[in-house]
């Protein structure tokens, strides 16, 4: 199935990344933000992305053009009518994400999927807050979107077949490889990630150097990246409420969020983000000397 028209509801990170995403696949796509200064940074930020890749010779001028000609950016929910798809990207709450489907529902043409970029709360619950949760399915992408080749495909106990094979499809189309996961709290990657990254976080809090951390899972699993350095990156406060969605789903201990990490995110430092987190950032994005456990 071809699918040619989809919208982003939401034109942050994440969302900025999808909609660059499909349009650098040849789709048409709306952006829907709030107000119009914040959908005005979403398209200035998704050219500063293409810039990039111009610079570092991944695409060309032209190819650039042909993305930017394909997005738009808008502040009315009427504009998701034609889309075949709508893909939810709003904060990682399910109140926020459960109203926002509620409205999108209103909104959506009678056949389109919608889906959401959960990366781990229920797409059972979300669903409920449509008249077609059938049509409601989990597509749960990576950041930095445009790099990161997987997508989560999170079908809930009564999404039907059709939609699932339609998500799958489109993740060919954006070049992306799908895989399939059970409608439960963290699904896959980060049921398995968070916990790890969690506990190297207890780790520095029981007096081990960050560095060392990160040292020991870069060369003796052969990572790419550390798990300290990887939870600064995330973002130390989605890493948090990630923890604690799966602490609340499954009620179990071994979800326990680090108290270190907890008083982290109480400070207000969240990693690169912000410029500290474990570690100290200069302006530049540029990874420091440890700030926590050095």
């Amino acid at each position: 199935m071809d699918i040619k028209r989809i919208a982003v509801i939401g034109g942050g990170l994440m969302g900025a990344g999808i909609a660059q995403n499909a349009a650098e696949s040849g789709r048409r796509v709306t952006i829907i933000e709030v107000n119009e200064d914040r959908a005005a940074q979403s398209l200035k930020n998704i050219e500063k992305q293409l810039n990039r890749k111009v610079e570092k010779s991944r695409i060309d001028e032209q190819a650039k053009q042909k993305a930017l000609d394909l997005i738009e950016a808008k502040t009315s929910m009427d504009e998701i009518k034609d889309a075949e798809i709508v893909i939810e990207a709003v904060p990682e709450e399910l109140s926020i994400k459960k109203d926002t489907f509620a409205k999108i529902d209103q909104y959506a043409n009678e056949n389109a999927i919608l889906a959401s970029n959960t990366s781990g709360l229920s797409i059972a619950a979300i669903g409920a807050a449509t008249s077609r949760p059938e049509k409601v399915i989990g597509f749960h992408y990576f950041y930095p979107v445009p790099v990161m080749g997987l997508v989560e495909v999170i079908p809930s106990i009564i999404t039907d077949q059709s939609t699932i094979d339609t998500m799958y499809s489109f993740a060919e189309i954006i070049d992306k490889k799908p895989v399939l996961c059970q409608d439960y709290p963290g699904f896959i990657v980060n049921r398995l990630l968070i916990p790890m990254v969690n506990e190297a976080a207890y780790l520095v809090m029981e007096g081990a150097d960050p560095r060392d951390v990160d040292n020991a899972m870069k060369l003796g699993a052969n990572h790419r990246m550390g798990p300290i350095t990887l939870a600064d990156f995330v973002g130390l406060d989605v890493l948090l409420a990630t923890m604690e969605g799966l602490y609340q789903g499954f009620q179990d201990s071994k979800y326990r969020p680090c108290p270190l990490l907890k008083k982290i995110v109480e400070s207000g430092n969240y990693g690169k983000k912000t410029g500290r987190g474990f570690y100290q950032y200069d302006n530049d994005g540029n990874q420091l000397e440890p700030v926590i456990g050095k």
